[in-house]
């Protein structure tokens, strides 16, 4: 029988650490994410996965925040964050830094996830839509292009925070 590790034993990084590691390449952008639950678990997973920084857009729930807190157990205080009004205009802010904007949509051109490989050193901004609309119009046509998680069931949609964790898995796989 195998023993499940404690957790001094996963050697994971301090929020410090955490913070002057090398960078990524890799943004989230919540755009109108209206659950704090959801935000949260969003940056435990972008945590998880060495994400540079989260931007919590329009009527996003931000930190300080006590459920934010109860899913990101913490994760707030190791990924950078900044709380912006518009989605597009950090979109437009960080194509003009060099950054590949993709919104994780269903569209008529959308590209299938299980398809996407990431070029070498690419800076990625990926932007996850609210519960009920998805991401804005104008900011998928401002996009460089929509990704689409291939799905199989009779639901159109999958919770934003199982989204972020499903197309990080694969961008970083």
């Amino acid at each position: 029988m195998d023993r499940k590790l404690l957790n001094s034993e996963l050697h994971r990084l301090t929020v410090q650490e955490y913070k002057t590691r090398p960078e990524s390449g890799l943004v989230l952008i919540l755009d109108n994410v209206r659950s704090a639950y959801n935000v949260g678990s969003a940056f435990r997973t972008a945590d998880a996965f060495g994400v540079d920084k989260v931007f919590l857009c329009g009527i996003c729930a931000a930190p300080p925040s006590a459920e934010i807190h109860k899913t990101a157990l913490g994760a707030e205080d190791s990924v950078e964050w900044e709380h912006c009004d518009s989605t597009l205009e950090v979109v437009k802010r960080l194509k003009v830094g060099g950054f590949t904007v993709i919104s994780v949509e269903q569209t008529r051109n959308s590209v299938n996830l299980s398809r996407f490989k990431r070029k070498a050193g690419e800076k990625i901004a990926l932007v996850f839509g609210n519960e009920v609309d998805g991401v804005q119009q104008e900011v998928v046509d401002e996009s460089s292009f929509a990704l689409e998680i291939p799905q199989q069931g009779t639901k159109h949609s999958l919770n934003v925070s199982v989204s972020v964790g499903v197309v990080l898995w694969q961008i970083q796989g």
